[in-house]
Order: C-alpha cells, then structure tokens, then sequence
C-alpha cells in the first residue's frame, strides 16, 4: 500500500489529449479548468485549430508534430504531470463528450479508495450511448475483467483518474486505445490496484440533442479486435485464466455513488468495501 495523499484541485491535473478537436476544445479546457487548477493537453498531430485554441488559454500545451496515436498522448501528459510533481491526472476526451463537473466526485472516491484507479462509469442515461459502443463495452469489460481477476464496469471510459503511482509505470506496452486497457491490468498485475467506478452521464450526438460532436476516433470493428486480442494474450501469458476469471466473478465492481439517493437518481450501493 502505498502513502495516502489527499487529493484536491491544486494537486490534481487534468490531461486532455486531442486530435482534431477544433469544434469543441475551448469548452472543454473551460470547462476542465474550473474544476482543477491545472491542465495539459497533447495535441496528437491535429491538422485543424486545435493547437491555436489551446495555446491561448491558461494551459500547457504539448505538441506532436505527427499523430501517434492516444497511448503515445496520455504517456507524453503523464510524463508532464509527473514531471511537475502532481498527485494524479484526471484523463478526458477533447471532443465533449464528458462532463468536467464529474472531476469533483471522481477525486472524492480516490480519497474513499487509495490505491485505486477511478473511471467515470458512463451508467446514466445510458440509451444515449450508441448501441454498437454498448456491445464494445461491455464485451470490454468482460475480457480486461477476466484478464485482472476483478469485476470492473466501463472499461472502455477515457475519464478516468490515475494515482501517481499508475503514472509512474514505464512499460505500459500498448498503443492507441488498447492502452487504455492494458494500463488497468498492468495497475491491477503490478501494483495491487482496483478499479472504482463513479457514474456518469456522457454525451453523445443523438437526433433530440442540438449538440455537436465531432465523428468518434473509436473504429468499433478495428479498435475492438485490437483490444479484444491483447487482452486475450495478456491474460493466457499470465496463466490460470480459468482461476483468473473465477476470481474475477467472485469479486464484483465497486461502485461509488453516494448522492444518488439524494439527487433522484436511482440508488447504486458500493458494492465493495475496499481495494481488496
């Protein structure tokens, strides 16, 4: 275990990487901004005014001159964040679609459950969700689950936030988003870590929305297979996956929702006690 650090807006950055985001990065940095002292956002190679926008706000910028893919962004922002000493990074998507108002219960359950990652879990309203990311998620989750020995819901959520520790490991070895799942294993495999999920409600553009969003980088077919076959690699190198998956049954998600019960929303207990 490691020392516990209580986390607040001062000590915690949020990490945006973009790519093409021209339409709506200013809201989002705005947004980030009011909720967290500091931000860094990796323009990953944009070919529009993404990094023009950026430049004139009050933000680090960091530049790719040429896309790398999203593993190479959220390692360049880490490496920033560590680099000026933050406790942990809050990670969103440029193009809208999470809301920075989650931040302030996301740092809430990271203080409730050290040495744990947190994930905005996209559980509310979640008909919003377009159906053939819901099958990619869940799928996700069954496999990234099985491959950590724990239950997990979301897997597949870019809002996450990552404890300094996370940050600190160097041979994450994945890229684009596959990253994003093989960080979870190598936190749960090298370090112990879990993974709290805080309900949020993502934005999606829909018919009933006046909404803009950009088309998703996410390639449900591509992005999946790549996902879907390291996972199964990593969790056939670790051996016992029978066991694995067992464990990972026998361990639900943790969830942390306190104020839903006195928002209206319907109820979602924590269905762990701890990191476990």
């Amino acid at each position: 275990m490691t020392e516990q650090v209580q986390l607040h807006r001062g000590n915690v950055a949020v990490v945006i990487p973009a790519l093409n985001e021209a339409l709506r990065i200013d809201g989002v940095v705005g947004d980030a901004l009011a909720h967290c002292e500091h931000v860094i956002v990796v323009d990953d190679g944009s070919e529009d005014a993404t990094a023009d926008i950026v430049a004139a706000l009050p933000v680090t910028l960091l530049r790719h001159p040429r896309r790398m893919g999203k593993g190479q962004a959220l390692r360049a922002g880490f490496a920033e964040a560590r680099r000026r000493g933050f406790a942990a990074v809050v990670t969103m998507d440029g193009d809208g679609q999470h809301r920075a108002s989650d931040i302030p219960r996301m740092i809430d359950a990271a203080n409730r459950y050290p040495d744990c990652i947190v994930n905005g879990a996209r559980l509310r309203k979640r008909d919003s969700q377009p159906w053939y990311r819901r099958i990619g998620n869940d799928f996700g989750d069954w496999g990234i689950s099985a491959a950590c020995g724990f239950g997990m819901v979301d897997t597949q959520s870019g809002q996450r936030l990552y404890p300094a520790a996370v940050l600190a490991l160097d041979d994450v070895s994945a890229e684009g988003f596959v990253f994003e799942a093989q960080i979870l294993i190598s936190a749960a495999r090298r370090l112990g870590y879990r993974l709290v999920s805080v309900p949020v409600e993502t934005r999606y553009h829909c018919a009933e929305s006046t909404e803009q969003f950009r088309k998703s980088h996410f390639r449900l077919f591509r992005d999946l297979y790549n996902i879907t076959s390291h996972v199964v690699v990593q969790a056939l190198s670790h051996g016992h996956p029978i066991a694995t998956y067992r464990s990972a049954r026998a361990r639900p998600p943790v969830i942390f929702d306190p104020g839903a019960a006195a928002d209206g929303a319907a109820p979602m207990a924590e269905h762990a006690q701890g990191a476990g």
